[in-house]
């Protein structure tokens, strides 16, 4: 038996490797014999350079830079010639804050152009940049003032990159952006394809898990259409009709905008660079999983990316997940199994604790195989 164990990360409790390091432990012990490919994804988020950087023979660098609250941090991103892999969950990421310090109305993607011009020291011109996990709604002015934009208020003072600052935002100053920038080139790798505003937009889909209440989120939302009317006086760029310029709390929208990147889905441009198809191709089984499945996940995750290249194989996959939510919707996309791993009595705190997690997932996969290591197939009315 031939299993592809390809998972995300359950973000707040493992890493795409450590979860893949539990499955494929299970299936071991489930399936003696078994051929288990170990294959940790991503879909731009966190992980992306500790799955691309083994792939591209590339070696890790390093820098100081300022966190989403303003704290320092040491971020690591990949180098390989004159290419960066850059996440900018290192920098500006959720992962950096413990849930009482989220603010998104003061967060801002400095780090993340910090690491850009860090990159820009090191020769590097060719970048990709992942940009899920963050914890910024700031339409990534943070970024673009590390790399020399100003933006200035109706009295013409410069005003503090951040989420807050959005509604004031008359005028952008490109003046001093880095010149090492023309001769740059961007992609994108995107984990959801949300506009920039609206009932779909950055603000009203994830401030609130970013730590927004139902005020800062309208606030941020009148931001961002502000910000959009002023980008497009000043560039002619339509943010909204980019798809996934919401993404990352409108990162997306001005790393188009400004650096002419291109936002591709973050989840598929992985499986090609792995080669997943080649390497799934006869498989018997996938594994893939993340922390919670949901119907934004449909939106560029990385489990659903790996489920469509699974249905173009014809290849079964089953999806772990710590929490499970539109259940309906999300069985009917093809899955052959969607397992919740967190038991009904057990908090969601507890439940994400490192050594609970991994308790789950290995009871979970276990499970998944009766007798002689044979597959169970759902049973009716089996999730």
């Amino acid at each position: 038996m031939k299993v592809i164990v390809a998972p995300d990360s359950f973000k707040g409790s493992l890493t795409a490797a450590e979860v893949a390091e539990v499955v494929s432990a299970a299936l071991e012990q489930a399936v003696p014999g078994c051929e288990v490919c170990r294959l940790p994804v991503s879909d731009g988020g966190e992980g992306l350079v500790q799955a691309l950087a083994p792939v591209l023979g590339a070696v890790l660098a390093s820098a100081q830079v300022h966190g989403p609250l303003g704290g320092m941090t040491s971020a690591a991103y990949a180098v390989k010639g004159d290419l960066a892999v850059i996440e900018m969950a290192a920098a500006s990421g959720l992962e950096l804050l413990e849930p009482d310090e989220l603010d998104v109305m003061n967060a801002d993607s400095r780090g993340l152009g910090e690491l850009i011009l860090d990159a820009l020291d090191r020769g590097c011109r060719e970048f990709l940049i992942g940009i899920g996990g963050s914890a910024t709604n700031d339409a990534g002015m943070g970024m673009l003032h590390a790399l020399g934009w100003r933006f200035l208020d109706a009295s013409g003072n410069v005003l503090s990159p951040k989420g807050a600052s959005l509604e004031s935002v008359v005028e952008i100053d490109d003046s001093k952006a880095d010149a090492r920038l023309q001769e740059a080139r961007f992609r994108v790798a995107c984990d959801v394809d949300n506009p920039l505003y609206g009932p779909q937009g950055a603000a009203a889909v994830f401030a609130p898990q970013k730590g927004a209440d139902p005020r800062q989120a309208e606030a941020l939302d009148r931001g961002l259409r502000n910000f959009a009317r002023v980008v497009r006086a000043k560039t002619g760029a339509d943010l909204q009709a980019v798809p996934g310029s919401g993404a990352a709390g409108g990162v997306g929208g001005a790393l188009s905008a400004f650096l002419a990147a291109p936002l591709l889905p973050g989840a598929h441009l992985v499986l090609s660079a792995l080669g997943f198809d080649a390497l799934a191709a006869g498989a018997d089984l996938v594994i893939t999983g993340e922390g919670c499945l949901d119907a934004q996940s449909l939106h560029g995750k990385a489990c659903f990316a790996v489920l469509e290249h699974c249905r173009s194989l014809a290849v079964p996959a089953v999806a772990l997940c710590g929490i499970v939510k539109d259940t309906a919707a999300l069985s009917a996309l093809g899955f052959e199994k969607i397992l919740p791993v967190k038991p009904g009595g057990q908090s969601l705190e507890e439940a994400m604790r490192k050594d609970a997690a991994q308790a789950n997932i290995r009871k979970a996969v276990l499970g998944l195989f009766g007798p002689g290591g044979s597959f169970r197939s759902p049973s009716p009315g089996e999730v």
